[in-house]
């Protein structure tokens, strides 16, 4: 993904849901040893990276709302929730 699609036009921001999704599925991909953890680093970064450019379609309240119950059930750890959270500037 890249911040302007051609034509100059911008992409719409991401959603908290998103977010949540796109973490989850990075996270059982490494419980799951389908990622190593250099591969882990580098796309953690990647969302990390989009979600700067793109920008979240909410604050921290939503993005909160949308991850905390990932951690609760454990499909993403706190480690994880607090690392989306510092990164994005958001602890």
């Amino acid at each position: 993904m890249t911040a302007e699609q051609p034509g100059g036009s911008e992409l719409k921001p991401i959603t908290p849901a998103r977010v949540a999704q796109e973490l989850s599925k990075l996270s059982a991909d490494k419980k799951a040893g389908r990622v190593q953890p250099d591969v882990y680093d580098m796309r953690f970064a990647k969302i990390i990276h989009e979600l700067r450019e793109r920008r979240i379609d909410g604050g921290r309240p939503e993005v909160v709302a949308a991850l905390k119950p990932l951690v609760d059930n454990g499909d993403i750890t706190a480690q994880e929730y607090d690392r989306l959270l510092k990164q994005l500037g958001m602890a």
